[in-house]
């Protein structure tokens, strides 16, 4: 029996208004509710899932690099991510301020919770990640690094993003 393969469209990412709508939000937000804007902006910044966010500890926030170890989960590879010094800066004073050793002292609920308050259009959390993924490879065109940067273990589930994008660019073009 043949898979199917998973295919992207415009209802499985946020397209640049949207975007820019959610960093806006995200940015008034910021002095109201930190967490809230951070979480968000991570998400945004790294591709990271879900529990993903949820899992970064403390120590996982390397200053010197201004880095943040993600670990990886259904069958991903942990990665370390550069991020914004600023965005660094705001996590790792917020991180350490936490009581526990995780950054966000949230659950899976909490985090639907506030991407539903936050978002700009009713898309799901997980549109993030592949927002992430597209903005990188329309970006760098380098298949690899979007490999890296999502930890898949095989290209072969990078290559929705590299199909997605040519395919919208090359119909442009002969359409338009």
């Amino acid at each position: 029996m043949a898979s199917t393969r998973y295919a992207l469209n415009k209802n499985k990412y946020l397209l640049d208004p949207e975007v820019e709508r959610l960093e806006g939000l995200l940015t008034s937000s910021r002095a109201d509710c930190l967490r809230d804007s951070l979480v968000l902006e991570l998400a945004l910044r790294t591709g990271a899932r879900a529990q993903e966010l949820l899992d970064i500890r403390k120590a996982d926030l390397n200053a010197y690099d201004e880095t943040v170890l993600i670990r990886g989960m259904k069958g991903s590879n942990d990665r370390e991510l550069p991020l914004p010094p600023s965005l660094f800066e705001r996590l790792h004073r917020f991180g350490h301020a936490q009581k526990g050793d995780h950054v966000f002292d949230i659950g899976y609920h909490r985090l639907r919770q506030i991407w539903t308050w936050y978002r700009p259009v009713p898309k799901k959390f997980h549109c993030l990640r592949h927002t992430f993924a597209i903005r990188l490879y329309r970006k760098t065109k380098d298949l690899r690094l979007v490999q890296v940067a999502l930890g898949h273990r095989n290209i072969t589930n990078t290559m929705i993003y590299a199909d997605y994008v040519y395919s919208q660019q090359e119909l442009k073009k002969l359409i338009l």
